[in-house]
């Protein structure tokens, strides 16, 4: 089914009822924290970092403890109150927002727990570079990382968290060893593959629609000292792919991404990234570049090679983001598109998509991702994958120009052009989207794994009231 017009914007579910003003105190008394109501509500609980919706909630909680997500959750149960977990702010389409209810600012759940050599316990608020702030010094790291740190760990385990190092260990949602989780009726539960296995597979890639994350146990494994990273050209799509492929198989670097570019020609560059860690991928350091690299199809003499600390590696988008918000465009429209394409179709799909794409479509900071993961790394049941042995990430990461809403509107209609193609060619969406998505795309969307949530939401949030900015309406 195609997306309607107008479905993405947040709505409170059918059973749902708004908070009305001045109400909110008496409703939701006692807490260890703090509940912001009226004029002490921060405008941030109103946007994300798309800047594509404005929904005002009536109030916003800090939590003291996670006794006060409890406590708030079973209130908002028994009275039909909307309610949305809010942790970096970096949903792009109003996904963490409660319009007319209650916004959980989880960034005020943010210690680390507990940590040993192969797992760390951290509060779902903590981003992921406060978590990395914690192992490192012990020589440890979570598998997967994003590419962009100021995420939280329970906004990326809600919809997968994808990243270089996907091709060896799958998405975040696949490193998770146990999750505490807060139902929609209240009830804090652990649950793990072991234990509760229902909530744990509808709650990891579950798009909160189950229960909100409070902590995560991740797992560890040893931190390389020093990454080496290769960046190598290529003019030809086909041969991009085809070395990329192989690579992801062969599991030969530690990272592996990719980026078409474009040329002022109209013409496209594609780049691809890769990485070798010490010691965790060679006996020997640093690794044989003509080893590494001779057998592909890249344009020789254009290698850009570096040697840095895995830590500066990891963060290596904080100077963009400090650029960006020195010049503000951090602070516009990112209409962005994340798609899963199936190996057999990626290039058609690609190609036909770049053909049509400016450098003013992207934005002065917009950019495209291109990489891929084989499918059988992947084992979270509701992150949605295509057929094959290989899925492509295709990201249109788009900036729209401030204080014009019609080229804002003109970028996520262009999403949803290129979704319908992408879809067509048996590509599914990695739901970090600007995409005016129906319930009736969702059910298409969740496929055979519809039943299985919808099963989980009457049980585990019967009233219906946790994150409705998706738009999912089970």
């Amino acid at each position: 089914m195609n997306p309607s017009p107008g479905a993405g914007a947040p709505q409170a579910s059918p059973q749902a009822g708004p908070l009305r003003p001045g109400s909110a105190r008496a409703r939701f008394p006692g807490f260890d924290g703090e509940l912001l109501t009226g004029s002490g509500v921060p405008p941030w609980a109103s946007e994300d970092y798309g800047h594509t919706v404005h929904a005002p909630p009536l109030a916003v909680l800090v939590p003291g403890s996670v006794r006060d997500v409890r406590e708030a959750l079973a209130a908002a149960a028994r009275q039909g109150i909307p309610v949305a977990a809010r942790g970096g702010g970096h949903s792009v389409h109003g996904q963490a927002q409660a319009p007319g209810g209650l916004v959980v600012d989880m960034r005020a759940l943010d210690r680390v727990v507990r940590m040993s050599d192969t797992e760390v316990t951290v509060e779902a608020g903590a981003l992921w570079r406060d978590v990395l702030a914690a192992t490192l010094p012990l020589g440890r790291t979570p598998p997967v990382l994003t590419d962009y740190l100021g995420t939280s760990v329970g906004g990326t385990l809600s919809v997968g968290g994808i990243g270089g190092t996907s091709h060896r260990y799958g998405l975040q949602t696949d490193c998770v060893l146990s999750l505490d989780v807060v139902t929609g009726t209240g009830e804090e539960v652990t649950c793990s593959p072991e234990r509760h296995r229902e909530l744990f597979d509808a709650v990891r890639a579950g798009l909160s629609q189950c229960g909100l994350i409070v902590r995560a146990t991740l797992q560890l494994v040893r931190a390389p000292a020093r990454v080496r990273r290769y960046q190598l050209s290529y003019r030809d799509l086909a041969a991009f792919l085809a070395d990329q492929h192989r690579l992801a198989h062969e599991g030969r670097f530690g990272h592996l991404e990719g980026q078409p570019r474009p040329e002022p020609d109209g013409t496209w560059t594609h780049l691809l990234e890769a990485a070798a860690f010490e010691p965790c991928d060679r006996a020997s350091w640093p690794p044989p570049d003509r080893e590494l690299l001779g057998d592909l199809a890249h344009q020789r003499g254009t290698e850009e090679i570096e040697d840095l600390p895995y830590a500066d590696f990891l963060d290596r988008m904080a100077p963009g983001e400090a650029l960006l918000r020195t010049t503000g465009e951090w602070f516009h429209p990112h209409p962005w598109l994340n798609l899963f394409l199936p190996g057999a179709a990626a290039r058609a799909v690609v190609a036909g998509t770049l053909a049509g794409l400016t450098r003013r479509d992207l934005g002065e900071s917009g950019l495209v991702l291109l990489y891929p993961v084989p499918t059988a790394r992947s084992r979270t049941p509701l992150l949605r994958r295509p057929a094959g042995d290989t899925m492509y990430l295709f990201a249109l990461l788009r900036t729209a120009p401030g204080g014009d809403p019609a080229a804002r509107d003109a970028l996520i209609a262009a999403n949803g052009a290129v979704y319908r193609r992408a879809l067509a060619a048996g590509a599914v969406a990695y739901p970090v989207n600007t995409l005016r998505m129906s319930p009736g795309d969702w059910h298409t969307h969740f496929g055979p794994e519809w039943a299985r949530l919808a099963a989980a939401k009457r049980r585990y949030d019967p009233a219906r009231i946790l994150t409705p900015g998706h738009g999912l309406a089970i």
